[in-house]
């Protein structure tokens, strides 16, 4: 039976990816209803490989039949069976939520049916990488689905989308081209890319090929990963991309990294020769990380550097390369891949609803849509770790793992992590209080720091206040042209620097009721300064596509499951790190009782 079921989570995807581009430009809607059902199958197919894996163990599949090591291997296990659930959940969430908006935006009349067979194809290429039973094989998995990902990340065409798409790409290339030639040199010196072949062979090389080896792999996959210092990328590409496809690549692609780093740690390199490292990466990730998400204003790029930052806790328990360290890793990323997804989700319905995910440009949200305000709240408390929420209790693991380590170093990445957790509940808390607590209304105080106008830029200075502005540079009564400090003669008011301040001071009000305005979809009427007369009119908020609400609230629903059914998948996650550090259930599906030698 699991024979049958293995590699229907690739071959699904891709199948339902070709009939989608054949039917796409003329039916749109069998697109649609094909796609759904596809991943909905994929999902019936990785819950049934879960149940058995966990209750049977590991299992390969040759495909073609081709004798082992020759041929291509899919490997299933508890590991890569529950990261297949937990992809295909989301997946389908997030398919959901991007039929909605293609219905909601008429889609049917721009060339976006490409859309549905390239996200096939992506979950195809995720599927692939976690059953992987070689290492060219999970290369070939890593490049399906970065293939996929350079065609949505540019949908749409906007230059900043194809600027992020330029850097994206050149990022995966390097770390793409760097794996290739590890393997290339796993090969030379082992004769085999077959990983349970490997577990053997690696440990009979000498010591300094071994490192060589790890270090490269390491590499490519913390790249891969966002692992600081190696993390730069991220927060520049993700924002730009549609909704859907922010909150999928969010979600996944870096988890994906993520699991080649815990198979080949675990399988291919069981030895602590890089472990200190990874602990020290881990810590920088957690901290730079959450440092960059509490000094951004965008909602959008916030998520993106906490992405970043909650991938050292992952870190961090790799590194541990103890049962208990692997079990809360595996748990949290099970957590964290679906949190992340549902925030872009709702940022995106953010986005829709106030015109932008700048929070300096939102306000009254929880007052305008109640609804969208919760859809926000429940998933931001779970990822800052509130209690009782899953993301409470994988922290909680991981932290009772690195104290029961023992090492000085661990204990530092425990309070490390602590930090983290409270400035992660801090930036979460920025965004709910400016965003969807603050009354739109609020403009800032009088005594505002110059500084936030020099922030703001040329461009949102209106001309009129520009050229009123006492000082400011622009043309005399007999047209010639002045430099703003002139006219300016000694006595009240007529100092420069009173002047600039005031011209300032009428700037940011007048840009602050634009941005009101765009936060409320109000149309106020204002007077030369920007100052709103009392009477000011405004429009309410348009309602939300129900699809993408109905989408969305699925995955909060899915996030406040992770804590009701958190003791059973902590136990799976626990019995998969066990066979991690065993190794040996990996090795007996693939060669059975044989030696692997």
């Amino acid at each position: 039976m699991i024979s049958v079921l293995t590699p229907l989570p690739v071959l699904l995807p891709l199948l339902g990816a070709a009939v989608a581009l054949l039917v796409g430009g003329r039916h749109p809607m069998t697109q649609r209803v094909l796609s759904i059902l596809v991943l909905s199958a994929v999902l019936v197919v990785s819950v049934a490989l879960l149940v058995l894996a966990d209750a049977d163990g590991a299992a390969a599949v040759s495909v073609g039949g081709w004798p082992v090591p020759l041929g291509i291997v899919l490997v299933v296990d508890r590991l890569s069976a529950l990261m297949l659930v937990v992809a295909a959940t989301v997946a389908l969430g997030v398919l959901i939520f991007a039929v909605g908006q293609g219905a909601a935006d008429g889609d049917e009349e721009t060339p976006i049916s490409i859309f549905h067979p390239t996200f096939l194809v992506l979950i195809a290429g995720v599927a692939n990488a976690f059953l992987a039973g070689d290492l060219f094989n999970l290369y070939v998995g890593f490049e399906i689905l970065l293939t996929a990902s350079y065609v949505l990340l540019t949908l749409g065409g906007s230059a900043p989308r194809i600027r992020a798409g330029i850097t994206y790409i050149v990022v995966s290339l390097l770390s793409s081209i760097l794996f290739l030639a590890a393997i290339a040199l796993v090969y030379a010196a082992t004769g085999t890319v077959n990983m349970a072949q490997l577990a053997v062979r690696l440990q009979e090389l000498p010591d300094g090929t071994q490192l060589l080896l790890q270090a490269m792999l390491l590499i490519a996959f913390c790249i891969k990963a966002a692992v600081f210092p190696l993390s730069a990328w991220l927060p520049d590409s993700y924002p730009t991309a549609p909704a859907p496809v922010t909150a999928v690549f969010a979600g996944l692609l870096t988890k994906v990294g993520v699991y080649a780093v815990i198979r080949t740690q675990t399988l291919l390199f069981p030895g602590d020769a890089f472990d200190d490292v990874l602990m020290w990466a881990a810590l920088a990730t957690m901290v730079i990380g959450i440092l960059g998400a509490v000094a951004q204003t965008d909602i959008r790029r916030i998520l993106s550097f906490t992405l970043v930052s909650h991938i050292g806790y992952m870190i961090f328990g790799i590194s541990l390369a103890s049962q208990a360290g692997l079990a809360g890793a595996i748990f949290y990323v099970v957590h964290h891949i679906a949190i992340q997804t549902t925030l872009f989700l709702v940022a995106g319905l953010v986005e829709r609803q106030g015109g932008s995910t700048s929070v300096d440009r939102l306000g009254g949200l929880a007052v305008g849509s109640p609804l969208l305000a919760i859809l926000y709240f429940v998933p931001a408390m779970n990822l800052a770790g509130i209690p009782p929420f899953s993301g409470f209790i994988g922290k909680l693991g991981l932290l009772e793992a690195g104290i029961a380590d023992g090492g000085w170093l661990p204990v530092v990445l425990v309070g490390g992590g602590a930090v983290t957790s409270l400035l992660t509940l801090l930036a979460m808390s920025r965004v709910w209080n400016r965003a969807f607590w603050r009354p739109p209304t609020q403009a800032p105080e009088d005594d505002t720091d110059d500084a936030a106008a020099a922030d703001a830029g040329p461009e949102i200075v209106p001309a009129a206040v520009a050229a009123d502005a006492p000082g400011a540079a622009g043309t005399d009564a007999d047209g010639g042209e002045t430099d703003g400090s002139a006219d300016a003669g000694p006595g009240p008011g007529g100092s420069s620097a009173s002047s600039a301040r005031g011209g300032r001071q009428a700037a940011r009000q007048a840009a602050w009721k634009r941005h009101t305005a765009v936060a409320t979809a109000s149309t106020p009427a204002t007077d030369g300064l920007g100052d709103e007369p009392e009477g000011g009119r405004e429009r309410p908020l348009q309602p939300l596509p129900r699809v993408m609400v109905g989408a969305t609230a699925a995955m909060v629903v899915v996030t406040v499951g992770l804590t009701a059914v958190a003791g059973p998948l902590y136990a799976v996650a626990d019995r998969a790190a066990g066979d991690l550090l065993d190794r040996t259930p990996y090795m007996s599906a693939v060669f059975g009782e044989e030696d692997v030698e």
